[in-house]
């Protein structure tokens, strides 16, 4: 099977797929699938909530090869399983699955708005302090006013 690598974008997922390697040898040189087969088709099964989502068929002549799938709900996980085949032999073994949450903006957004809130917090609550200092109520230097004394 393909080593698949994946990464999560904005609405998207990002797929690596890395060929496996070839055991055959020709002139002491180890050929790739590549080399063998000229050009490999190439299938990505995408798996969410609702099932199974096979995508077309597209063909790759490299060896690491990157694909986008686009348009996917954000803050979604979906799992993503390939298959590599050639045109002269339909036996193949799909990749393992691997799975991933695609971004979203309002979790970013999330946190700008928790570090402002708390930046807002603390000043609010220094301003309260300093007032009760000023009034005499907190970290007095006389415990008694000057009248008593």
């Amino acid at each position: 099977p393909p080593e698949v690598n994946i990464s999560s974008c904005l609405n998207c997922i990002n797929v690596t797929i890395k060929l496996p390697t070839s055991h055959l040898r020709k002139n002491e040189k180890l050929w790739s699938l590549i080399d063998i087969y000229g050009e490999l088709d190439y299938g990505i099964t995408l798996k969410t909530l609702d099932g199974d989502h096979k995508r077309p068929h597209k063909k790759m002549t490299e060896e690491i090869f990157s694909t986008v799938i686009e348009e996917l709900y954000p803050n979604r996980n979906y799992c993503v399983s390939v298959m590599v085949t050639a045109s002269l032999n339909k036996n193949s073994i799909p990749s393992a699955w691997k799975c991933i949450t695609t971004d979203s903006v309002a979790q970013q957004d999330y946190y700008t708005v928790a570090v402002a809130g708390a930046i807002c917090f603390s000043l609010i609550l220094a301003g309260a302090l300093k007032c009760m200092h000023a009034g005499g109520y907190i970290l007095q230097k006389n415990l008694l006013p000057h009248s008593l004394v």
